[in-house]
C-alpha cells in the first residue's frame, strides 16, 4: 500500500490526483454540514410519506393527511361561494331598483357588476367601458334605450337585435339610398344633420333644404327636435357623441347611405339574473346612469 501523501505547505493529506502538478487536498466537510444535509434527507423521505409526492399511472400517492393544495384551494373558494350565496341570493329576490336603496347590498352589486363587466362586456365595451366605433361609451350620460336601472337591466337581460330573445330591443334605420333618398338628398340631410352638432358643413346651402328632408323622413324617430327617442333605439343627433359614426360630415353621409346596426347577446340565459342585476347596478354606477 502506498503512503498517504501530505500537502507541505498545508500539512493536508491530498486525494493522489494531479493536474499539471497541481494536486488536490482532501479536506473533509465540516461536521456540522454534513449533519444539516442528512437531516433534510431525512426531512425529504418523510415529506413523501406525509405529503402528495409519487406519481403513479393514473393518479398520486395522496399522503398520510390527504392534503393538496388544490384541495385547499377548492375549500377556500367553496367558502368564499357560501359567504357570498347569503348576498346573491337576496339581489335575486330583489327588484333592481331597490338594490340600489340598500348600501350594503349595493356594494356587493357593484363589486360583483365589476368582475362580471370584465369577463363578459369589456371585448366589446372596453376595460374602462368606454367602447369604441360602433360600442357605446358607458361612462356617459348618451343612453339609446334609456338610462335608468331598470333600463339598463332589461337591456342586459334581453339584448339588442339578437336572434335568441323575442323579448330583444329592435329598430332598424331605413337604407335611405334604396328608393327613399336620392344621393344629393342624402347629402342635403347630413349636412343638416351635421350642423346639429356644432359641425360646419361643406356647403352650408345644403342645412336648409336638409332640414326639411329631415322633418320629413328621420323626425318620426329622432324627434322633431332630434334630440332622439329611446322607444325606437332613437339616438340624439344634437350632441357630439356618435355611436356608428366618426362624427364627420361623410360618416353621417355614409350612415344614411347604408345603415350599421349593431347586436348585443341577451345576458339573462347566460349570465343568470343575480348577475344581469349586478351588471345593471355596475354600469348605473360608471357616471351616465339616470334616476
Amino acid at each position: 500500500m502506498s503512503e498517504k501523501h501530505i500537502d507541505e505547505i498545508s500539512g493536508v493529506e491530498t486525494t493522489g490526483h494531479s493536474w499539471d502538478g497541481i494536486q488536490e487536498l482532501n479536506t473533509p466537510l465540516p461536521r456540522w454540514w454534513l449533519w444539516t444535509f442528512y437531516a433534510c434527507i431525512v426531512w425529504a423521505l418523510a415529506y413523501t410519506v406525509v405529503y402528495p409526492s409519487w406519481p403513479g399511472i393514473t393518479t398520486n400517492v395522496k399522503g398520510y393527511f390527504g392534503w393538496s393544495s388544490r384541495g385547499a384551494l377548492t375549500a377556500e373558494l367553496a367558502g368564499a361561494k357560501a359567504a357570498q350565496a347569503v348576498f346573491v341570493e337576496k339581489i335575486a329576490a330583489t327588484p333592481v331598483a331597490d338594490i340600489l336603496k340598500d348600501a350594503e347590498l349595493s356594494q356587493f352589486a357593484n363589486a360583483g357588476g365589476a368582475a362580471a363587466f370584465k369577463v363578459n362586456c369589456s371585448p366589446c365595451h372596453g376595460s374602462g367601458a368606454a367602447g369604441g366605433n360602433g360600442y357605446p361609451n358607458l361612462n356617459d350620460d348618451d343612453w339609446v334605450w334609456g338610462g335608468t336601472i331598470d333600463e339598463i337591466y332589461t337591456t342586459i337581460t334581453h339584448g339588442i337585435r339578437n336572434a335568441d330573445d323575442p323579448d330583444a330591443h329592435v329598430s332598424e334605420m331605413p337604407v335611405f339610398s334604396d328608393g327613399v333618398l336620392d344621393a344629393d338628398q342624402i347629402k342635403q340631410v347630413s349636412a343638416y344633420v351635421y350642423s346639429l352638432s356644432g359641425g360646419t358643413p361643406a356647403d352650408a346651402a345644403l342645412v336648409e333644404p336638409g332640414k326639411a328632408l329631415f322633418a320629413d323622413n328621420c323626425a318620426s324617430c329622432h324627434g322633431e327636435d332630434a334630440k332622439g327617442n329611446k322607444d325606437f333605439g332613437a339616438p340624439n343627433l344634437t350632441d357630439a357623441i356618435w355611436l356608428k359614426v366618426d362624427g364627420s360630415e361623410a360618416g353621417i353621409v355614409a350612415q344614411v347611405t347604408k345603415p350599421q346596426h349593431g347586436v348585443m347577446p341577451a345576458w339573462g340565459g347566460r349570465l343568470g339574473d343575480a348577475t344581469v342585476k349586478q351588471l345593471a347596478v355596475y354600469v348605473h354606477s360608471l357616471g351616465g346612469g339616470q334616476q
